[in-house]
């Protein structure tokens, strides 16, 4: 999909910010923010007469009336509308505030334009403040067509474009909705750690922390300048720490004075730290050190293989299992070499832990957080998602609006794949095959969700053997208490489960998964010790902003997106 120029009107939906006859300056700065006067219900026409100072970069510029001004749409990136500001050249240099991306701050007085006009309030200029001037014949973003694709060769200038910006500000509502809903229900926000021990889902697919490799690396550069000694060196050295000991042994045999002996002393002491130096030097070899034939973790930083996190949700529920209800949203990554528009290396999780509760208080929670986001989206950011729905995707306003107002269904693993075989035997063609035991394709999710239902589906009781370790395992012994929530759009948008909080039974699970007891102990723990029955979810915060906006990569959606080949910034 194509990058846009032009933000829309703004919205006579929009929510008022100030209705008053002023408009308010920004705290913590001398302007005043564009969306404060173009996102009233009025346009701004309300504020005509009122002096402002403004600042934003230029979408587009041009200069009319054979030079004698130019016309300037500002943007602060506080909306996804401009302000329509009117320069005369007595105040600038036309040519160099025209052209896209120029960053300028300006005073001047709010007028309601001429009948038949799109914009409902423009700036004309008193005084130019200030200037950050663009070369237009080397700024990488101009204001034609671009692709999101090329965009991601532009990290640090993407943020400047009305898409980017959009989902900045969708992304940023989102994060805050979160928040609100988990403290309107009384949970504990708690920062679980990004540098782990335990791998949460047993993939293995998680990225090592360590700092043996530099240290090899410093190691040889030093070994190289300075080599180690030879034994000749060491020989020489053990020599002198002999002569210095029979000279200690002469000076007291002949009773000599207490300062020659002292001073006798200290030398043989400095010979026999020279010597150890040089002996410890000496064992000195380049390379990551090892033992016994394995990496020797125990002279990294943290005295044992540590990784990235996969998830905070094993940690997080140490604070379940003592205050009850809590979560954790942080970055989260995975070694996955995928290059699907669905993967990342890293992203962000928002995992609650509920205590005292079932795999239906799981589904009601999750079911409630997503219609939270929905409604939140629709309250408090409509006009991006007016300029999603006409940039990106037409439908994503009602799909949010239905979604929101509609109960999710729920349905048995079981019975969702006996619906799929119906499917497949009705003369649907899936590329994967459909059969109990599989873990469900994102074609499998989006069918139940996009045709058979057309609605956010929760699938529940899946197989134990596609399920991780601390699902609790149900009485038929073959599935386990976990939840998927699967919406239209991109599938799969929570994973979750009630845990096992019976201690013979995770232990026996852990190794049945072929884990090593002992990184978990600490986890077996909490089962050991006032065990309590508990569950939680994990939601792909991404995966929520491509499902709300329609955007198709995910790449897309997250300000500086990690994956295969690419780190950039």
């Amino acid at each position: 999909m194509a990058e846009t120029d032009q933000a829309p009107p703004p919205s006579d939906q929009l929510a008022a910010l100030n209705l008053t006859d002023t408009v308010e300056k920004h705290a913590f700065s001398d302007r005043v923010l564009i969306r404060s006067i173009v996102g009233r219900p009025d346009g701004g026409a309300g504020l005509a007469g009122q002096r402002v100072r403004a600042g934003g970069w230029v979408k587009t510029g041009r200069e009319q009336g054979k030079g004698t001004f130019a016309f300037l749409e500002l943007n602060d990136g506080s909306s996804p509308a401009n302000l329509q500001v009117i320069v005369d050249a007595g105040l600038a240099v036309l040519s160099k505030l025209v052209a896209t991306g120029t960053c300028v701050m300006v005073d001047g007085i709010l007028k309601v334009p001429p009948e038949g006009t799109r914009q409902k309030i423009e700036l004309r200029v008193e005084k130019v403040v200030s200037l950050g001037e663009v070369d237009p014949a080397k700024y990488p973003i101009p204001k034609t067509k671009l692709t999101l694709e090329f965009l991601r060769d532009h990290l640090h200038l993407r943020a400047r474009t009305n898409t980017i910006a959009a989902i900045a500000r969708i992304r940023n509502a989102l994060a805050f909705a979160t928040h609100s809903f988990f403290q309107e229900h009384n949970f504990l926000y708690v920062h679980t750690p990004i540098l782990t021990t335990s791998d949460c889902e047993g993939a293995g697919e998680m990225f090592q922390v360590t700092t043996l490799i530099s240290e090899s690396e410093k190691l040889e550069k030093e070994l190289i300048k300075n080599p180690p000694p030879s034994e000749v060196d060491i020989e020489a050295a053990r020599q002198v720490v002999s002569e210095r000991g029979e000279a200690v042994k002469q000076l007291k045999a002949a009773k000599a004075s207490k300062s020659e002996i002292t001073a006798s002393v200290a030398e043989l002491n400095k010979a026999k730290e020279n010597l150890s130096k040089l002996e410890e030097r000496s064992k000195l070899k380049p390379g990551i050190p090892k033992k016994d034939g394995k990496i020797d973790y125990t002279q990294d930083f943290f005295a044992r293989q540590a990784f990235l996190t996969v998830s905070g949700q094993l940690q997080v529920e140490t604070y379940a299992c003592a205050v009850s209800n809590v979560y954790t949203f942080g970055p989260t990554f995975r070694a996955e070499h995928s290059h699907t528009s669905r993967h990342l290396a890293e992203f962000w999780m928002v995992e609650p832990e509920i205590a005292f509760a079932d795999l239906q208080d799981d589904m009601n929670c999750a079911e409630a957080y997503v219609k939270y986001m929905c409604n939140w989206l629709l309250d408090k950011c409509l006009d991006d998602m007016q300029f999603m729905a006409k940039s990106y995707d037409k439908g994503c306003i009602d799909r949010l609006r239905m979604v929101a107002s509609i109960p999710f269904v729920r349905i048995s693993y079981t019975e969702a794949v006996e619906l799929l075989e119906e499917a497949v035997k009705g003369g649907k063609k899936f590329e994967n095959e459909v059969k109990w035991g599989i873990d469900l394709a994102s074609e499998h999710e989006r069918y139940l969700t996009e045709v058979k239902f057309q609605k956010p589906v929760i699938v529940y009781n899946y197989p134990k053997g596609i399920k991780a370790f601390y699902m609790r395992l149900n009485d038929d012994l073959k599935t386990v208490a976990a939840m998927d929530v699967l919406v239209p759009k991109v599938g799969e948008l929570i994973g979750g489960s009630q845990r096992e909080e019976r201690y013979e039974v995770i232990r026996e699970r852990i190794l049945e998964v072929g884990l090593p007891l002992e990184p978990y102990e600490w986890y077996l723990d909490l089962r050991r010790y006032g065990t309590v029955k508990h569950c939680g979810f994990g939601l792909g915060f991404e995966r929520m902003i491509l499902f709300a906006t329609g955007i198709e990569n995910i790449r897309d959606v997250i300000p500086f997106p990690r994956y295969p080949g690419r780190a950039d910034l």
